[in-house]
C-alpha cells in the first residue's frame, strides 16, 4: 500500500503561508513519525531531493533534505536523508552561488537562483533533540529552498535576472 501524499501546486494558498512550529507535545509522537514516513515516500516517488510539509497541505515547520542523483538532478551528491523539525538558518556565507532549481510544486519550471554557498542550520530531530549542522554546495541550496517553503516563498519568486 502506498503512503504518498498529494502535492500542492503553485497558486494554492497553503504555499503562501508561514508554517507553524512543531510543538513540544508533537515531538516523538506517532503522528510525527507517520507523517515523516509519508513525506519521505512522497519525495522519493516524485524524484525530489527535498520536500517541505506545506507542499503536502500540512502547515508545519518540517522539511526533509535528501540530496541524491536522480532523473531530475543527475549530478546531485549523495547524502543520507535528514528530517529537520523547526529548522532555522543561524549563519550563512556572504558568498552566493547561482544554481538551477526546480520544485515539486512548480513542476513545469526550472530556473537559476542565488543562494548562500554555506549555511549553518539549527533544527530538531523527530525525538526533539537539537542539532546544529553545516551544509555547503547543493545540500545547502536544498535546505534554503525548503526553508523558503516554510516561510511561504516559492523559488520562482527568487529567480535571477537572465
Amino acid at each position: 500500500m502506498t503512503n504518498t501524499l498529494a502535492v500542492a501546486q503553485q497558486g494554492e494558498t497553503i504555499l503562501t503561508l508561514i508554517a507553524s512550529p512543531v510543538t513540544q507535545a508533537e515531538f516523538d509522537s506517532d503522528w510525527l513519525r507517520q507523517f515523516n514516513s509519508a513525506l519521505m515516500e512522497t519525495m522519493q516517488q516524485h524524484q525530489g531531493v527535498g520536500i517541505a510539509a506545506p507542499q503536502v497541505y500540512v502547515s508545519k515547520r518540517i522539511i526533509i533534505v535528501a540530496s541524491r542523483p536522480n532523473l531530475r538532478y543527475p549530478d546531485a551528491p549523495y547524502m543520507e536523508a535528514v528530517t529537520m523539525i523547526n529548522p532555522e538558518i543561524i549563519s550563512a556565507s556572504a558568498t552566493q552561488v547561482l544554481g538551477e532549481e526546480g520544485c515539486l510544486s512548480v513542476p513545469e519550471q526550472r530556473g537559476r537562483v542565488a543562494r548562500a554557498e554555506e549555511i549553518q542550520v539549527r533544527y530538531f530531530t523527530l525525538e526533539g533533540n537539537e542539532v546544529v549542522q553545516s551544509f555547503k554546495g547543493f545540500p545547502a541550496r536544498i535546505v534554503q529552498h525548503e526553508i523558503d517553503h516554510l516561510n511561504g516563498i516559492l523559488f520562482v519568486e527568487k529567480l535571477a535576472e537572465a
